[in-house]
């Protein structure tokens, strides 16, 4: 009897502590929140998403939430083939001036609307008004016409044989497709409604600026047979939901994966790859093979870089191992290269980077007096929540110090930074870092633009450049394109276009219950796609 009442007692006592419990929680839940089922992935991205019109910034946190939510006609898989997307099959007329592409059947929009011509046409005329890889795309197109719901054709002014890589070939920012009624909103102004195709929905109401970033599987998306690789082949989802859960602190974002708080951590700091690789829950995960380039890009349009012997002044004093030794640290992850193209890729040559690849800090300081410097503050951004740039400002402030410089080093968050940078007034230099599938050559990289207005923040203007860049893009052979390669490189550095501070390979960290990450070809964005959480 003594037990039976003991027992009665234990469970109103336990019936009494669920009681509270449950009340605790209902008590400390949101308004309106929800259990979510299914697989759902965790992630720590790069940075913040601020920015949602991947037309608007080349931020590649940006272009990522492109990735997810959009799709492309082409795309390029892990060896650089270029290959459909969206499109289902096309042709060029034997003279290679008119091109004609069909859809996949079954495209639709998230609200159930179906892709049609006259979006896909409307998407690449406004993103070819802010990428300069589509700028020289559409200045050798004529016109296009919407055949059909499902066909369209681009009649060129000339053959251009830069067609299909100009769809595909992943750049500053990509050919993502959006529905006419949105592309259709002036280049100049930024989009705010995200109705993509792509394999996920952007959960708006979910969005905690700052916090957290929600996505969920897209039913209407219907991916390619073929496997997937790169940004080319089947984007099958295998996870419910995916959420961005914004850590600023890179320690703590590595606290979070280690205990299984997070799935993936994007962009772990160089420093933390020896305790990630020991720990046995967690894997480095080298997606991109080829890696990236770090670069100093000049504000051309405001003091002190207008002046380009100044602008020859900093670029002498600047030294890519300093660079490299301190961002990463860790000799088999980064290699000097003393080229605008990547190193172990066929444009690649050294002509006219002496300045680069013998630093000389009293040549520097020898130009910059001969350059009438007169005491303008450099303004260097210095992005406080990028782990994998965050020393490169303290290097590149101490090298042009020592120069003769005076430097004004203003801490920023990144997505700050690239709204920052979007105004030619406010800054003087920040760095970044680039895939090298994006600088190829000299049409897909950005940095070698010299067309003024229409170039990349910076905004070098000069018309030679442009010439060069130009004749590269209408010649037909391999020899002819490699002479001029190296031309826009010598004259590329003579103006100051950017400076590149070499290359490096970054790995993502994940829990080992996590696979199914795709190989890119020298691009750094972040695909969920194919990637299965046990």
């Amino acid at each position: 009897m003594k037990r039976q009442v003991l027992r009665r007692q234990f469970a109103n006592i336990a019936a009494l502590s669920a009681s509270v419990a449950l009340f605790a929680c209902a008590q400390a839940a949101p308004q309106g929140a929800v259990h979510h089922k299914g697989i759902v992935l965790r992630v720590v991205p790069q940075s913040d998403l601020e920015i949602l019109d991947p037309s608007w910034t080349s931020g590649v946190i940006t272009q990522n939430h492109g990735y997810m939510i959009y799709d492309t006609l082409f795309g390029m898989d892990a060896n650089g083939k270029i290959s459909p997307q969206m499109v289902d099959t096309f042709e060029k007329s034997s003279d290679q001036m008119i091109w004609t592409f069909k859809l996949r059947d079954g495209l639709e929009f998230r609200d159930g609307k179906p892709v049609t011509s006259e979006d896909v046409i409307a998407s690449l005329k406004r993103w070819g008004q802010r990428d300069t890889v589509g700028q020289r795309l559409l200045s050798f197109v004529k016109s296009w016409i919407a055949v059909d719901a499902k066909t369209f054709r681009m009649i060129l002014k000339e053959p251009y044989d830069l067609v299909l890589e100009s769809l595909g070939r992943p750049t500053s920012y990509t050919a993502f497709i959006m529905p006419k009624r949105m592309a259709d909103t002036p280049a100049d102004k930024q989009i705010y409604d995200t109705t993509g195709s792509g394999p996920f929905i952007f959960k708006r109401d979910e969005w905690q600026q700052g916090s957290k970033v929600v996505y969920v599987k897209n039913p209407r998306y219907k991916p390619r047979v073929e496997p997937a690789s790169g940004t080319a082949g089947g984007k099958v989802v295998f996870v419910d939901r995916v959420e961005w859960i914004v850590m600023k602190d890179e320690q703590t974002a590595a606290n979070a994966l280690t205990s299984g708080g997070v799935d993936i951590v994007e962009a772990p700091a160089f420093e933390q790859y020896s305790a990630l690789e020991h720990d046995p829950k967690v894997r480095l995960i080298d997606f991109n093979p080829r890696g990236a380039q770090y670069f100093l890009r000049f504000n051309h349009r405001y003091p002190p870089f207008n002046n380009p012997k100044v602008r020859q002044a900093a670029m002498a004093a600047l030294n890519q191992s300093a660079f490299l030794q301190t961002q990463v640290g860790i000799p088999s992850r980064y290699r000097t290269c003393f080229s605008v193209y990547p190193c172990n890729t066929p444009y690649f040559t050294s002509t006219g980077m002496d300045f680069l690849a013998k630093p000389n800090l009293k040549y520097a300081q020898q130009l910059l007096k001969e350059s009438g410097y007169d005491g303008a503050p450099v303004i260097l951004l210095q992005p406080t929540d990028q782990p994998i740039l965050v020393r490169l400002p303290l290097v590149a402030a101490q090298l042009l110090r020592e120069a003769g410089f005076r430097v004004d080093l203003r801490p920023v968050p990144w997505q700050t930074l690239l709204s920052l940078r979007n105004n030619p007034v406010g800054w003087s230099t920040y760095l970044s870092a680039i895939g090298t599938s994006f600088m190829i050559d000299p049409v897909f990289n950005a940095s070698l633009s010299g067309a003024c207005d229409k170039a990349s923040p910076g905004w070098p203007c000069d018309s030679e450049l442009e010439r060069l860049r130009d004749a590269y893009a209408r010649a037909h052979d391999e020899k002819t394109r490699k002479s001029l390669a190296e031309q826009v490189q010598v004259r590329a550095m003579e103006v100051g276009t950017h400076v590149p501070l070499g290359e490096y390979v970054r790995a993502i960290a994940a829990r080992e219950t996590v696979t199914g990450f795709v190989t890119q070809m020298g691009s750094t964005n972040l695909m969920i796609w194919n990637v299965k959480k046990q």
